[in-house]
């Protein structure tokens, strides 16, 4: 197949209310839709019979530069101290090729599974070019920039100084990043980062408080960055929401959504980093993600790590995502697929996409009969479309022996 292909009309796919239409493109927007068979055919058009037609997804919180380092380091399973640590180690082996390689496979493993936007956090990195890895991830950008969004934001701890954060930023990357809280003082550490972004006139998006316990830093973000106008703000993780009883959670949430801070919840990558010493009960390790949901607050979802050694797992598939939204956080599935496509694009404040006239072309087909169908299967015959183009295709092929019904089979005592 020859990428990118502009296409016209989606022809009999199924949307998510179970429907059937045509879905009239017009370059990377949606112009119309109308009833299946109805539109004038052409030859850009994709037939999507026996397909459902969803929202592409977005991933608004990965770390493409880390990704596919598990069998490279071949770490010990542990919590998240043990995981930075180790990466930690790790990074002096690192160069700019060897992160451009793998950080490369692995967005486009997320395309094909139907993600068409990315933000992505950049490492600092030991040794005499600490910005190797921001600018193999520009790189990585630059190549599939027709293919795909990617935005990238840095991340440091608090011996990362400004300067590097600033030079980063004059480079290309989009945001500022860190985890304040996993610094000697938390609040001082988000206190430079805010003070450093509003200084560079750029967004945020900070790992926040994901721990199960220790002090909260996500209420603060709210407060400093709510009247911001130079950028938009959001939090990542917030595990620590999780464990709080309702009275002490809701005047957070009431503030985060007044803020209009963007909430991002991680759970494949929380699930297995959290609760490491707490092995009776064990927590889930997620955010309060019902409560954030009912409440209104911009909510989506992401695959974090991906085979690394914050998370030796990982399909770079945001159906995936949903089922452990579905089973961890109890939300329905309606609400997952929801929250890893359009909740998603909204935390990275892109615009809405789908099949909705004046929408951005932004689609991902699966084979299924259904949304239910379609996420608990998974299937991995999936048609990719970003901004009106076919962008990734995968056509998976079964082959099943031959068996006989039981009624022919000759059975003896």
């Amino acid at each position: 197949m020859s990428l990118p292909r502009p296409l016209h009309t989606l022809r009999n796919a199924m949307l998510p209310d179970g429907s059937r239409a045509d879905v009239v493109l017009d370059g990377e927007t949606v112009a119309q839709i109308v009833a299946p068979g109805t539109a004038p055919v052409t030859t850009a058009d994709l037939d999507l019979t026996g397909y459902v037609l969803l929202t592409a997804a977005a991933d608004p919180h990965a770390h493409l530069d880390k990704s596919r380092t598990w069998d490279l380091i071949s770490p010990t399973f542990g919590d998240l101290p043990t995981a930075v640590a180790q990466y930690a180690e790790y990074a002096d082996a690192e160069t700019r090729e060897s992160i451009a390689d793998r950080a490369r496979t692995t967005a486009l493993d997320m395309l094909a599974h139907g993600v068409t936007a990315v933000r992505s956090h950049a490492n600092f990195l030991s040794g005499d070019d600490p910005l190797r890895g921001v600018d193999a991830l520009l790189q990585v950008r630059d190549e599939l920039r027709d293919l795909m969004d990617i935005e990238l934001c840095t991340l440091g701890d608090e011996t990362v100084t400004d300067d590097l954060h600033t030079e980063a930023i004059a480079r290309g990357v989009d945001l500022i990043g860190g985890a304040p809280h996993l610094a000697t003082d938390p609040q001082a550490e988000l206190d430079r980062l805010l003070t450093l972004a509003e200084r560079l006139g750029t967004g945020v998006d900070m790992h926040t408080d994901e721990a199960q316990h220790g002090p909260l830093t996500i209420v603060e973000l709210a407060r400093r960055t709510a009247s911001w106008t130079h950028g938009t703000a959001s939090a990542g993780h917030c595990s620590r929401l999780g464990t709080l009883t309702a009275d002490e959670l809701s005047p957070i949430v009431d503030a985060v959504r007044d803020a209009d801070l963007g909430v991002i919840t991680l759970p494949i990558t929380n699930l297995y980093l959290q609760g490491w010493d707490m092995p009776a009960s064990t927590p889930r390790g997620l955010t309060a993600v019902r409560e954030l949901l009912d409440a209104g607050v911009r909510l989506g979802a992401g695959a974090d790590n991906v085979r690394d050694p914050f998370n030796p797992l990982g399909r770079c598939d945001p159906l995936e995502t949903v089922a452990l939204l579905v089973t961890a956080a109890h939300l329905t599935i309606d609400e997952a697929i929801t929250l890893v496509s359009d909740g998603s694009r909204s935390v990275m404040r892109l615009a809405p996409a789908g099949a909705t006239a004046g929408a951005q072309a932004e689609f991902v087909a699966v084979r299924g009969t259904s949304v239910a169908d379609v996420a608990a299967s998974a299937d991995p015959n999936r048609h990719v479309i970003h901004r009106g183009r076919l962008v990734s295709s995968t056509v998976a092929t079964v082959t099943t022996a031959a068996w006989s019904p039981a009624t022919e089979r000759q059975v003896t005592a």
